[in-house]
């Protein structure tokens, strides 16, 4: 009898909440509200009533700004609000760190409900060289926890869905990555270090390899 093999194991990631401490949205209008002086929660309705037209790409974020400036009433030119957005991102450290231990042969991706800019943004970026799949709701008009978008990152990675962990700070869409066939992996930065043991574990490498 032949010796029995463990199949090659992958891994994909959210970036919301995962790559950054805490949501990028929440942060970002924060800064916002800060910035014009205006009370958060007002702020943070506009922008929530209008942010899946950014997420599934049928508004550009000069679009998305016009409108929410004018129901705040504010003149900030858009080049300013983009340079406030972008400058929002708070990495997360230890999850850089960690895709940077990934041992060769293990296939890397991103499936990120994210927006015009911030996904040129992080496609630019020399921190995600590591990634082999970068798949951003705006750029196919569909977001998570819609199936068709776990599709779309089963095609990406090229390899069987159920060789891939999915990760992501969102208990919604660890449940609908494991209805589309991944294992799902629940994240929260504050327990990092279970984090990594928990997908060495996955990718049965020694419980080191990924940091702590």
């Amino acid at each position: 009898m032949g010796r029995m093999t463990i199949t090659q194991r992958h891994v994909a990631f959210d970036w919301g909440g995962v790559f950054t401490v805490g949501t990028f949205d929440g942060r970002s209008t924060g800064r916002l509200a800060e910035h014009l002086n205006l009370p958060v929660d007002a702020v943070r309705d506009s922008y929530f009533r209008h942010v899946h037209q950014l997420e599934v790409g049928t508004w550009s974020l000069p679009q998305f700004w016009t409108v929410m400036a004018g129901e705040l009433g504010t003149t900030l030119p858009y080049a300013d609000f983009e340079a406030l957005y972008v400058g929002s991102i708070h990495r997360n450290a230890p999850m850089y760190d960690l895709i940077t231990r990934l041992p060769d042969g293990v296939r890397v991706g991103l499936l990120s409900n994210n927006y015009p800019i911030i996904s040129d943004h992080l496609r630019a970026d020399p921190a995600w060289a590591r990634m082999d799949a970068l798949v951003f709701s705006n750029e196919i008009g569909m977001k998570k926890p819609d199936p068709r978008a776990f599709d779309a990152l089963a095609d990406a990675m090229q390899v069987p869905r159920e060789t891939v962990a999915f990760v992501d700070d969102v208990p919604e869409n660890i449940a609908a990555a494991n209805a589309s066939g991944f294992h799902g992996l629940l994240y929260h930065h504050e327990h990092h270090a279970a984090f990594a043991r928990e997908l060495a574990a996955w990718l049965a490498v020694p419980a080191g390899t990924l940091g702590a």
